[in-house]
């Protein structure tokens, strides 16, 4: 029988657990929580005793983690936020707060707005680290499995415990190479070009192309890519369009040209999104609050 049980865990150990987990190493581990490699394979030999299960294994030099390290890991960010709220009892000073809020974006918002979100929290909350995932179409288990504690998103999952709060609207631009052709001329023009589009999802279609569907019009697409970042290199040196959000001029569409779309489009909101249980948790206000403040900077350059 093991000498350890549930009531050997703490916080330490769930860190301990996350940070092998997403660095990858016990070396990185060892890093990122300012020990000794030794300290890291001790304590991880005491949680493989604790839940019976190996936890690691070795994967060429690396290591990865097992499913149930993986599964481990989602519980362990849950109890250590419960954890922090249960020691700050409300209170929230973000100068001595150390932890790591996720947020789940896609590129487009990642790279729009989170850069600045992280120099605001290195000047105001130097402990706490900001970690971004990929958001694609958000999934509610994402929030309430607490895969994130925010999701940026046009579309926010349907569910009675997820709350959302409008955070800009952005309009669609079709982007185009002048170098090869020109804008296009109207609606007819628009529909005989072929397309460049972002897929997150196999079969389904963007919000656009659903509107479009609607009314009986139909884009064809000669090129589909994971991210909006792809997109730019597939319209150089080509009659290719893509349509999506105008915004996006300022990251890697620079040097493209673009125009109104020829077809009525609708607009793109965009939300920050979160689970209930954080509504009135000061730490998430905060971050909230901190997201909020650079939306109007970033609209504005």
């Amino acid at each position: 029988m093991s000498k350890f049980d549930h009531l050997d865990l703490d916080g330490h150990l769930l860190r301990l657990l996350l940070a092998v987990v997403e660095a990858g190493s016990v070396t990185g581990a060892a890093q990122r929580l300012g020990v000794t490699q030794s300290a890291v394979s001790h304590l991880l030999d005491k949680l493989r005793t604790i839940t019976g299960d190996p936890l690691f294994v070795k994967s060429g030099r690396g290591i990865v983690a097992t499913a149930r390290a993986e599964e481990l890991a989602a519980e362990a960010r849950s109890l250590l936020r419960q954890l922090q709220h249960f020691a700050h009892s409300g209170d929230f000073d973000p100068a001595r707060c150390l932890t790591t809020f996720t947020i789940a974006a896609n590129d487009f918002q990642r790279d729009l707005l989170l850069p600045a979100l992280a120099a605001r929290l290195r000047l105001s909350a130097p402990g706490v680290a900001l970690r971004i995932i990929p958001s694609a179409i958000p999934r509610l288990d994402m929030l309430r499995n607490d895969e994130c504690q925010l999701v940026i998103s046009p579309r926010p999952p349907d569910g009675a415990d997820i709350v959302q709060k409008r955070l800009f609207e952005d309009q669609y631009r079709v982007f185009y190479d002048t170098s090869v052709r020109a804008a296009p001329r109207d609606e007819a023009d628009y529909l005989a070009a072929d397309h460049a589009t972002v897929v997150y999802e196999p079969r389904r279609s963007l919000d656009l192309d659903q509107h479009l569907a609607a009314k009986g019009l139909q884009r064809r697409f000669t090129v589909m890519v994971p991210t909006f970042s792809a997109l730019p290199a597939f319209l150089r040196g080509t009659p290719l369009l893509a349509t999506v959000p105008g915004l996006l001029v300022r990251q890697t569409f620079t040097g493209l040209a673009s125009c109104a779309p020829p077809v009525t489009c609708p607009t793109m909101p965009m939300y920050a999104i979160w689970h209930a249980r954080y509504q009135q948790d000061a730490a998430h206000r905060w971050l909230r609050a901190q997201l909020e403040a650079v939306v109007a900077p970033a609209l504005a350059h």
